[in-house]
C-alpha cells in the first residue's frame, strides 16, 4: 500500500496545472461537449498515456537492469528543466 500511495501522490501532485489538466479546463470551459464525455475522454487518455509509460518502463528495465534507472529518469527531469528554462530567456 505504500507504494501505491507513493505513486499516487507523486503523479497527482506532478499532474497539477500542467498543461494536460489546462487543455482538460478549456474543453470543459465550452458549452458543446458534455461534462461528462469531457471527464471520461480526460480520464481514458491518462490512462492510456500512462499504460504506455509502465510498459516502456517494464521494457527499459529488462534491457538497462544495470543501470540506475532513477539516476537516468533524474537526468532527464533536469535536461527538460535547463531546456524550460532556456526556452523561457528566449521567449523574453
Amino acid at each position: 500500500m505504500s507504494a501505491f500511495l507513493t505513486v499516487f501522490f507523486s503523479i497527482f501532485l506532478a499532474e497539477l496545472g500542467d498543461k494536460t489538466q489546462l487543455a482538460t479546463v478549456l474543453f470543459a470551459s465550452e458549452d458543446g461537449p458534455s461534462k461528462t464525455l469531457v471527464f471520461a475522454g480526460a480520464s481514458l487518455a491518462l490512462i492510456a498515456s500512462t499504460g504506455l509509460a509502465v510498459l516502456l518502463g517494464a521494457m527499459a528495465e529488462r534491457y538497462l537492469a544495470m543501470a540506475p534507472l532513477k539516476l537516468i529518469a533524474g537526468l532527464g527531469f533536469v535536461i527538460i528543466g535547463v531546456l524550460m528554462i532556456g526556452e523561457h530567456f528566449r521567449a523574453a
